[in-house]
């Protein structure tokens, strides 16, 4: 759950490269990317992703543009255990559209598709125990994405190697939000 917990927050940062990464959001600008998001579907490699993937809920962060175009990314992760919640800062590396948040391990993210407005799908990737994890997110602004962004999120996930069994539509959920913070 960790690992999941962790990695959401890192595909949000990317929001900010879609600039860079994807010509329909050429004029994005970064406060769009502040507020609150719905992360509502996952693709996992991860061994404990895909142990708990059937217990896990969408999960909500809030997005902050700091000075020098950082973030800080909040969390609200539902899990058996209760609601956790996290914050975590995440610096451009000097890469366009690569971001990296030293917090508990080396992770990068890339927009693979955005409109820049109502939803992201990130690819994200981190090495833990000498092995580099992968991991695909779609999040939205509302708890729902239409059929066709839930339909594009799935061919991206296949195109990403990911098996079915690896993608997860994640029920709603009201016990655990950043509110509450």
């Amino acid at each position: 759950m960790r690992t999941v917990g962790l990695s959401l927050g890192l595909a949000l940062l990317c929001l900010l490269c879609a600039e860079a990464e994807d010509p329909g959001a050429a004029g994005l600008d970064k406060s769009q990317i502040e507020g609150k998001w719905y992360i509502i579907a996952l693709a996992s490699d991860s061994e404990s992703y895909l142990q708990k993937k059937d217990e896990l809920k969408m999960a909500t962060a809030t997005i902050a543009v700091l000075g020098e175009g950082d973030l800080k990314v909040s969390f609200a992760i539902p899990t058996p255990e209760g609601c956790k919640k996290s914050e975590a800062i995440y610096k451009q590396t000097g890469v366009p559209g690569e971001y990296h948040s030293p917090e508990r391990g080396n992770k990068t993210a890339q927009v693979v598709d955005t409109d820049g407005k109502t939803y992201a799908v990130i690819f994200a990737s981190r090495e833990k125990d000498g092995k580099t994890l992968h991991m695909l997110r779609l999040y939205s602004r509302t708890q729902e994405a239409s059929p066709k962004i839930t339909a594009q999120f799935k061919k991206l996930a296949r195109e990403k190697s990911f098996t079915d069994e690896m993608i997860k539509m994640l029920p709603r959920q009201e016990e655990c939000s950043l509110d509450d913070v």
